[in-house]
């Protein structure tokens, strides 16, 4: 309003003003009202929750969830899920799959990490990029968080371009400082999230962050495609600096005996990108497959966050399914359901299999070992891992066991105890 109008009111000569001021006071005459202060002048009343389109979304989408516990599951603990903060590491199909599935849950915290730029093959399988991004090369973490919140405006969403270092790309002088740069990056997002997703392109830029939530002991949430396969998994945790045996005989092993990504593993990761050719480089799958293991990896963290147990809940297998519907009070059960160590389906089939990976005591990303050292020395080992042929091997015991004569009698064994 860029005018005002003013009235001049008149009064008569006879009429006593102190009786209109006391009047006025007590509310007997139409115009200012007295405020919550007592005091005479303009009430403000905030229509926001009733007119702001920002408020109406956040409404609307929280009614969605609300009605699956006032209808469907009374004890379903909305807060825990929504004050989850969630690392992305990748932001390629899985990555953008599992960012719109967190959105659906009501999950407002979330950091994106991804160093490449969107292309025009991206934009019809990776669901949060378009065309006019792929023609600015905008780098993905940005267009991403860019995207978010277009689809919900007032989410905490941060995009970070990182390069993650891996074993086997070796780290030359002229890098040696970025290098240190993205490590320390890496730590601090790490630990300033409670969950971890691993969704990105190679085996060998799984470890560093496989490690880091190792020795954070962080909930990290793996998944990974091939061409109509998947596997989606969730790591063990630890949170003890003392070696141990696994029991191979247990059959739902808990949260402290379950393996990593790469607890299956006989040798060190390294640089599966070296000699593939342009078009080997890029992961070929079905279209429809990202959908699925994006739904069961956020889903399994859901899973994970209504069970008694959390991260430690035993392993859900195949053939405890029929057990568990039967008997609500199996502890392999929680409110949503059993946790499974790790999913494996296919689309050839149209199957899905629940396996258990033991932790591997040797293991190249995981094992005490590695640990104790990353806690030593730190950047160092990092360094190490990535330029000095076999030193994850080396330092985990892994090359020792593997020069066991009796090592065919070893797996022989294991293998009759599972």
């Amino acid at each position: 309003m860029q005018t005002a109008v003013v009235f001049t009111l008149r009064i008569k000569e006879d009429r006593d003003v102190e009786s209109i001021r006391k009047a006025i006071s007590e509310g007997h005459l139409v115009g200012w009202e007295a405020n919550v202060n007592g005091k005479m002048g303009p009430n403000v009343a905030d229509l926001s929750s009733t007119m702001n389109p920002i408020k109406l979304s956040d409404k609307a989408i929280n009614l969605n969830l609300k009605l699956m516990k006032w209808r469907l599951v009374p004890d379903l603990d909305l807060e825990k899920i929504s004050g989850l903060r969630c690392l992305l590491l990748g932001a390629g199909t899985l990555g953008c799959s599992v960012a719109r599935v967190l959105l659906g849950w009501g999950i407002n915290n979330m950091t994106i990490v991804d160093c490449s730029n969107v292309s025009h093959s991206n934009t019809v399988r990776q669901s949060l990029y378009t065309h006019e991004d792929a023609v600015k090369h905008r780098y993905k973490a940005h267009a991403a968080k860019d995207a978010l919140l277009r689809i919900r405006p007032n989410i905490n969403v941060e995009g970070v371009v990182l390069h993650i270092p891996m074993p086997g790309h070796v780290v030359g002088q002229s890098m040696m400082e970025t290098t240190k740069e993205a490590v320390s990056k890496l730590q601090e997002l790490v630990n300033s999230h409670d969950v971890v997703f691993l969704l990105l392109d190679s085996r060998e830029a799984r470890w560093l962050p496989t490690l880091l939530c190792a020795a954070m002991n962080k909930i990290a949430i793996n998944a990974a495609l091939g061409f109509d396969s998947y596997t989606v998994q969730r790591h063990g945790t630890r949170n003890t600096s003392d070696s141990f045996s696994p029991n191979l005989m247990v059959q739902n092993p808990t949260g402290e005996y379950l393996g990593c990504y790469f607890c299956n593993d006989v040798t060190q990761p390294g640089n599966s990108q070296t000699d593939r050719t342009l078009d080997q480089q890029c992961t070929v799958s079905r279209p429809g497959l990202s959908q699925i293991a994006a739904g069961l990896a956020v889903e399994l963290l859901v899973a994970i966050t209504q069970h008694p147990q959390g991260i430690l809940a035993g392993a859900l297998m195949n053939n405890d399914s029929d057990d568990c519907q039967a008997n609500i009070d199996n502890p392999l059960i929680g409110l949503l359901g059993g946790i499974p160590h790790t999913i494996r389906g296919s689309l050839w089939s149209h199957e899905m299999k629940l396996t258990i990976t033991h932790r591997f005591p040797f293991c190249t990303a995981c094992s005490i070992p590695l640990i104790k050292e990353y806690r030593q020395r730190d950047f160092a080992f990092v360094l190490d891992a990535c330029n000095v042929p076999n030193y994850l091997e080396r330092l985990s015991g892994l090359e020792e066991i593997l020069k066991r004569p009796d090592l065919d009698e070893v797996c022989i064994d294991q293998a009759i105890k599972r």
